[in-house]
């Protein structure tokens, strides 16, 4: 990976920008040449949650500010409180305090072990030193742009809509909150249990994306992770939510190649962008 660890697009004029931000933290394709894992890049790259990113390309021209990582999750995970590293996987205790959480005790916190049950990223053990690279080089930068972009919307404009954008598998496993076998609807929408944004907010969201025709589930079985939990402020006018894709709608997932579905899927978020950019003018 070289240059920055993300990609920061917004509209073309200043003055167009309207108060929502898209962000896709695990969509990140460019591994480090540090990152020491036992695995091939074609199984590694299976954690991404791959092309979301290019999906999302169109919301600029529409308004939205987009920012999107080039780190891949596997290698440090945006989307993971800065503490939730399991100790079992270091060479030697930190001179920090750590709090490794649900996500941690499923092998997929801060520093992922697994891809999936099975496919162990590592041989060895790491270095604090090497995780601290990790959270310096690209979660920090990250997560500062992150809260930077929000903070300078919201200042504009009073109130900011925060959408986060993921792809989840089509069928859960031992390492997912729902376990093996089940399948995923087509889409998932998180708002943290209704903390993360206003009703009305979270409700347009379905109702845009069940016009669409897709089936829609409410923070079943992903809520929204560490990034809406830390920053999401409804009362102060920061509303967050999480979308979760079944990937099974436009990629290969062995393959992790797009299939004839990404066409279609990306013209229908790019309506969904319309649809929510018309409703969320200043």
């Amino acid at each position: 990976m070289t240059g920055e660890p993300y990609t920061l697009v917004r509209p073309d004029r200043t003055g167009d920008a309207l108060p929502i931000l898209y962000d896709s933290p695990h969509s990140g394709r460019e591994y480090p040449d540090d990152f020491g894992s036992a695995l091939d890049l074609s199984l590694l790259r299976r954690a991404e949650d791959a092309h979301v990113d290019e999906l999302l390309l169109e919301a600029p021209a529409q308004g939205v500010s987009l920012l999107h990582a080039h780190f891949p999750r596997a290698y440090v995970d945006a989307n993971r409180a800065r503490d939730d590293v399991d100790p079992r996987i270091l060479d030697r205790a930190p001179s920090m305090a750590l709090h490794p959480g649900e996500k941690s005790s499923m092998r997929i916190g801060l520093i992922r072990e697994i891809v999936t049950p099975g496919l162990n990223i590592y041989d060895r053990k790491l270095s604090w030193s090497e995780v601290e690279r990790r959270i310096e080089r690209c979660w920090l930068p990250y997560r500062n742009a992150l809260t930077s972009v929000l903070s300078e919307l919201r200042r504009r404009h009073g109130r900011v809509l925060h959408v986060q954008w993921h792809s989840m598998k089509s069928v859960g496993n031992a390492a997912t909150p729902d376990g093996p076998g089940r399948r995923r609807p087509d889409m998932v929408v998180g708002d943290r249990f209704g903390t993360s944004c206003t009703t009305s907010t979270r409700d347009l969201l379905l109702e845009l994306l069940r016009e669409g025709g897709y089936a829609v589930s409410l923070n079943d079985p992903y809520a929204g992770g560490a990034i809406l939990s830390e920053i999401a402020d409804p009362g102060n006018g920061i509303e967050s939510l999480q979308v979760e894709i079944n990937r099974g709608l436009y990629l290969d997932e062995a393959k992790v190649e797009k299939t004839l579905g990404f066409e279609r899927l990306k013209s229908n978020i790019s309506a969904l962008t319309e649809q929510l950019a018309r409703r969320w003018q200043p």
